[in-house]
């Protein structure tokens, strides 16, 4: 082996070296997705999709979630309506403790109604999965209020 090609391979080695380390990295970024919960519109009800593109939940599906603002002693009804999966809508407050559950709603469907008092102001999130994470497809979420009669 020649000076040339020894100085030669001794400078491209480590040249691959660092290309393959900067590509791997990049490819590590693209992959990796941002936590970003979906706010939502101040109408309070949303028409999306539930896919393997959102948050995989560990037991094999996926989760969707939205915030909404709440304040201390309101009442709220969070509906959540699909024809394609089993839903499962989820409240939790602004400390990320899950404040209630709901799977299959009182009218005999596998859509999902929930009630909760909130005791504290602030942001919290709803959260849209599939029953036992089985399951994608499109839903209807709905976030009300709900007021006294008088």
């Amino acid at each position: 082996m020649t000076l040339s090609t020894r100085i030669h391979s001794a400078l491209w080695t480590p040249a691959i070296a660092v290309a393959i380390l900067v590509a791997s990295a990049a490819a590590a970024i693209a992959q990796t997705r941002i936590y970003s919960p979906i706010p939502l519109p101040d109408s309070r009800e949303v028409q999306d999709t539930l896919s393997d593109q959102d948050i995989p939940t560990g037991v094999g599906g996926y989760a969707r979630d939205y915030t909404v603002y709440l304040e201390a002693g309101d009442q709220v009804a969070i509906d959540l309506i699909s024809d394609e999966f089993d839903t499962l809508v989820s409240l939790i407050g602004p400390n990320g403790e899950t404040i209630s559950e709901n799977d299959d709603g009182p009218d005999g469907t596998t859509n999902s109604l929930l009630f909760a008092r909130i005791t504290t102001t602030g942001v919290y999130t709803v959260r849209v999965r599939a029953y036992a994470g089985q399951g994608t497809g499109t839903f209807t979420l709905k976030v009300a209020r709900l007021r006294p009669v008088n």
